[in-house]
């Protein structure tokens, strides 16, 4: 292993801590194996279960907390106000943990088509004791933005402290350490013989946070490994440029704050981000996907749902049927949250 985790090189929350600060939040390496029946093809596919990190909640939005809450107590922030939409796996998860250690949640949400996934969400946010503003849509989400963070700010002492504002999906520089962190887990599991090195990472990108993250872990870690982003969202610009980018940026905070974890820039022809599974928009099932929560069900395969999971494995499907990832080994990233 050329490069250690990350958690291994910063200490747990101390508020004199130099560089990062690490809460751990769930139990890591997250399982490997093969998948098979729901996606066969050209290449094999296996499969990283993100599902069980984190025993509040799954999923990908445990690792991104594990650096922005203690990056926000470390700040003394009294609340981390955050946005998504209706049925946010990622309000959900903050709102558990950071609450969980003192910290008060806020959240912005924007309308999005109702199912019954939606309405069970809407309860357990409800339940969640976060406060909730119903901005619905993204342009108002925006104007309300610094009224809401001196909102649910408070004076800590003598010295007023706003909240800590982390954008839609967890997906800011701090947030994507948590998947830096897991591109080196995966580094970690190949040098151990526990995975093929695999040719693609195939993934749901709704905020562009876990693409970005995974991509330069993967990066650190000496793999090869092309990063491909199923896009689910149509409210951001998810393209390869964009997802680069936010790579890039955490990059540069790392090199910032610790002068170690050096890799040359990422460059859009290294990631591929595809709309082709997108349907009508972010929270719009696909025929394509609800065929697959049905056929994943049936053999007992890993528990979908229709907004990211099921488009993903569905454009893994499609593309490995038609020999579009090659002959190789292909990494399912099952970034599934709610228990």
């Amino acid at each position: 292993m050329k490069t250690p985790l990350l958690h291994e090189r910063f200490p747990a929350h101390q508020p004199d801590a130099p560089f990062f600060l690490h809460l751990p939040l769930g139990e890591r390496p997250t399982p490997v194996g093969r998948l098979t029946g729901l996606a066969d093809g050209t290449a094999e596919v296996w499969i990283k279960d993100e599902s069980g990190f984190g025993d509040l909640w799954g999923g990908n939005k445990v690792r991104k907390l594990e650096w922005v809450i203690a990056e926000a107590l470390g700040r003394r922030s009294p609340t981390i106000l955050t946005f998504g939409a209706l049925g946010t796996n990622h309000g959900l998860a903050t709102a558990r943990f950071a609450r969980a250690h003192g910290l008060d949640v806020a959240l912005a949400l924007v309308d999005q088509p109702l199912d019954e996934h939606v309405r069970l969400q809407t309860e357990r946010l409800e339940a969640s004791g976060a406060t909730i503003h119903r901005t619905r849509t993204k342009r108002r989400t925006r104007l309300l933005a610094p009224w809401l963070t001196l909102r649910h700010g408070r004076f800590v002492g003598r010295r007023f402290r706003p909240a800590y504002v982390l954008p839609t999906g967890g997906s800011s520089p701090i947030g994507m350490l948590g998947y830096v962190e897991c591109g080196l887990e995966i580094g970690a599991q190949v040098d151990a013989g526990e995975l093929p090195e695999p040719s693609h990472v195939v993934l749901p990108v709704g905020s562009g946070g876990t693409a970005a993250g995974i991509a330069l872990g993967l990066r650190l870690a000496g793999l090869r490994t092309r990063v491909t982003g199923v896009v689910v969202n149509d409210q951001l610009p998810l393209d390869a440029e964009q997802i680069t980018k936010m790579a890039n940026k955490t990059a540069r905070l790392l090199r910032r704050r610790t002068g170690d974890f050096r890799v040359e820039g990422l460059r859009p022809e290294d990631v591929t981000m595809t709309r082709e599974w997108l349907g009508a928009g972010y929270g719009h099932p696909t025929p394509e996907g609800e065929r697959i929560i049905r056929d994943s069900q049936s053999i007992g395969g890993p528990e979908l749902e229709p907004v990211y999971t099921a488009k993903a494995l569905a454009a893994l499907r499609d593309l490995n049927a038609r020999g579009g990832l090659g002959d190789g080994t292909v990494l399912y990233l099952h970034t599934y949250g709610p228990r």
